[in-house]
């Protein structure tokens, strides 16, 4: 695996001494975008103020974006393409100044592909709350400081009211279709029900209708995990030095994240009981070759990711409940009266068949009707990051609708 590799997008594999040569040296205070940083492909759009749904204000709000193929006069042949928790809109493409790692979905989008960039043209904006361009808590605020641990609580609904602006801005007033994986399939399944008139189809991919117990659960000991790294300090670190900041924190809440979004299947034929070295790791300092695996993405995570947008972002999902004020989960899901892909994969810990089967069990739209299309893969949560094929194919069957 190439160190400009994301992880989600590839099987598991033992770490060797040329990547954790890689890693030597301080990390960034943050690893995400900052103002002043290479732009890339990224393109910028005001969206003015968003007040969010607690009540807080954020002024001269921002979207960046990627945008892959071209739009037509008629502006009807856009697919917008919500991404997941530590992803973002670089789709496509190497990597480079500006963007830390390759394209995450390069087998998907482009000439010929299953998001075919000669037909469509893919918008892939940046999550509001997130740290690759679009505003967050390593934005500056109107007084010229990082909004930091000041940034606004922010849910999903927050999220797509600011997508939606951002669409606005671009004068696309229907979207061919609306993909998203994991957070970026609650962020498109939000969409479809409060924006039923601006969409024409619709793929919820390896995400709930609601945050369970249990990912909340999850998630709170990822969250504990950056907010009592000493160097965290309530998330007020960017103007400390670099090496600094919550680095152990933030790693600590990857390594746990990992192990949710691949299967115990994957890791335990991958690794074993191996060893990362020689040396034993019963009690002589050896290590397992799997902490060593979990160690080096959750080190070289913190290299292209913001400690507060991760915080951010969790909180959001735990927002995610489809139902809240609509009268249930199931009265909500009933309005999405449009070709739906409700794509699940039986290995997935994160979100289980069991989200994936009801939201297909009460939407109308629904392609497998009560039961949720599957795809086989050892790979777990991120096997739609991988799976180019089987995911393609369903991208592909639902486009031609």
């Amino acid at each position: 695996m190439d160190w400009q590799t994301p992880e989600d997008s590839f099987p598991t594999d033992f770490i060797t001494d040329a990547q954790l040569r890689a890693l030597m040296g301080r990390p960034p205070i943050s690893g995400g975008w900052r103002d002043g940083d290479p732009i890339g492909e990224r393109t910028f759009v005001s969206i003015g103020a968003i007040t969010t749904e607690s009540g807080e204000e954020i002024p001269n709000a921002r979207i960046s974006y990627e945008s892959f193929g071209e739009l037509n006069e008629q502006r009807d042949n856009a697919i917008l393409v919500f991404h997941a928790l530590t992803g973002d809109s670089h789709l496509v493409g190497s990597a480079g100044p500006g963007h830390p790692t390759d394209g995450w979905w390069t087998e998907i989008v482009g000439p010929g592909k299953p998001l075919d960039t000669t037909k469509y043209c893919i918008i892939a904006p940046n999550v509001l709350g997130g740290c690759q361009g679009s505003t967050g808590p390593g934005s500056l605020d109107p007084s010229g400081r990082e909004w930091g641990g000041r940034f606004p609580y922010l849910t999903i609904r927050d999220q797509v009211e600011a997508t939606a602006r951002f669409a606005d801005d671009l004068g696309i007033d229907r979207f061919s279709a609306v993909i998203g994986g994991s957070m970026g399939g609650m962020h498109a399944l939000e969409w479809a029900i409060t924006r039923p008139e601006r969409v024409e189809r619709l793929a919820v991919i390896a995400a709930p209708p609601v945050t369970t117990a249990d990912q909340i659960g999850l998630n709170l000991v990822q969250l504990e995990a950056i907010r009592s790294d000493p160097f965290y300090r309530a998330g007020n670190y960017y103007d400390a030095p670099d090496g600094t900041g919550p680095h152990h924190g933030l790693a600590t809440a990857r390594r746990l994240a990992l192990l949710n979004y691949r299967s115990n299947t994957e890791l335990d034929e991958r690794f074993g009981r191996a060893w990362q070295s020689a040396v034993s790791p019963l009690g002589k300092g050896g290590r397992f070759a799997v902490e060593s695996y979990l160690d080096f993405h959750g080190n070289k995570f913190t290299r292209r990711f913001d400690a507060n947008s991760y915080v951010t972002l969790v909180q959001a999902m735990n927002s995610h409940d489809v139902g809240r004020g609509r009268g249930g989960v199931r009265a909500a899901l009933s309005t999405l009266d449009l070709p739906t892909l409700v794509l699940g994969i039986p290995s997935d810990r994160l979100f289980t068949l069991e989200g994936q089967d009801e939201i297909a069990q009460h939407s109308p739209g629904s392609l497998d009707g009560e039961r949720a299309t599957r795809i086989d893969s050892p790979f777990g949560h991120d096997a739609f990051l991988i799976e180019f094929e089987l995911v393609g194919a369903q991208l592909s069957r639902l486009l031609a609708l």
